[in-house]
């Protein structure tokens, strides 16, 4: 990471707040914005996870405070909120990484608290940081909201139904508040990543990448799982003037999963990232 300038690049002097930020993918997204001049709050349910991402930020030359945030609960949202507020000011961008990982089953199988875990995180999270977020957004002048869903917001995989249908709400979601603060010059959009290259997205395969690299990769059109920096390049061209004109849209990197998909018999796990 090279350092940050805050009066340079794409998101100079502004305003963004990560959940999941001390993640694989959330925590390319703090990095990049930082780079590209921004004041991060930088939002996780581990503490020490938000403490790193956030020391190396500064470390680099950046501007950056971590927040230990449980997206569930809206007392930690709106203290993430404030914190960015009375820190940096001109909150201006709002990231929704932070994710719900739930076992896999059938409807017959999971618990209720699977299924309700699932929506308290992947959507009502993002409202809940949405609610406190958009008037200082607002009163800043506008700016963009990013909510992270998944290539299975837009697909269904077998045993994973919390995690598709809480995903793909977030895709309405998404739409339905780009709809109501339009008018506050407040864009909205989600983005949906195929199977990436975490440590979180491993377990199937005990931790092996090359392993996990090699199932997964001829599921794609690409012929490989992506990289948590392609990701991050496009949650910063959301977040950034460079997408001006999109709104209400949702943005996918799947390297061609949904348009290539493996044959069903082949693929009856699913990508997960």
């Amino acid at each position: 990471m090279t350092s940050s300038d805050p009066t340079a690049g794409k998101l100079a002097g502004r305003t963004a707040i990560v959940t999941g930020g001390g993640g694989a993918i959330g925590g390319a997204i703090a990095r990049i914005f930082a780079r590209e001049g921004a004041n991060l709050t930088v939002c996780d349910l581990d503490p020490k996870k938000a403490e790193e991402v956030a020391a190396d930020i500064v470390k680099q030359g950046g501007k950056a405070v971590p927040c230990p945030t449980d997206v569930s609960k809206p007392e930690d949202c709106e203290r993430a909120v404030r914190l960015a507020a009375d820190t940096f000011g001109n909150v201006r961008v709002l990231v929704n990484v932070a994710a719900a990982v739930t076992p896999d089953g059938t409807v017959v199988d999971l618990k209720l608290e699977d299924w309700n875990k699932a929506f308290a995180v992947n959507l009502t999270g993002p409202f809940l940081m949405c609610k406190y977020a958009i008037p200082h957004i607002k009163a800043a002048g506008g700016g963009s909201i990013i909510n992270i869903a998944s290539q299975l917001g837009q697909m269904a995989v077998a045993k994973r139904s919390p995690y598709c249908t809480s995903k793909a709400a977030l895709i309405m979601f998404s739409k339905a508040l780009a709809i109501d603060h339009a008018k506050d010059n407040i864009r909205v959009n989600s983005l949906s990543p195929g199977a990436i290259d975490t440590p979180r997205s491993l377990w199937r395969y005990g931790g092996d990448i090359e392993q996990a690299r090699k199932a997964r990769g001829p599921m794609y059109l690409l012929g490989r799982p992506g990289k948590v920096e392609e990701v991050a390049s496009g949650a910063l061209f959301l977040a950034s003037d460079d997408s001006s004109f999109m709104t209400a849209a949702d943005l996918l990197i799947d390297g061609g999963y949904i348009a290539y998909k493996t044959p069903a018999e082949k693929s009856v796990e699913g990508p997960r990232n």
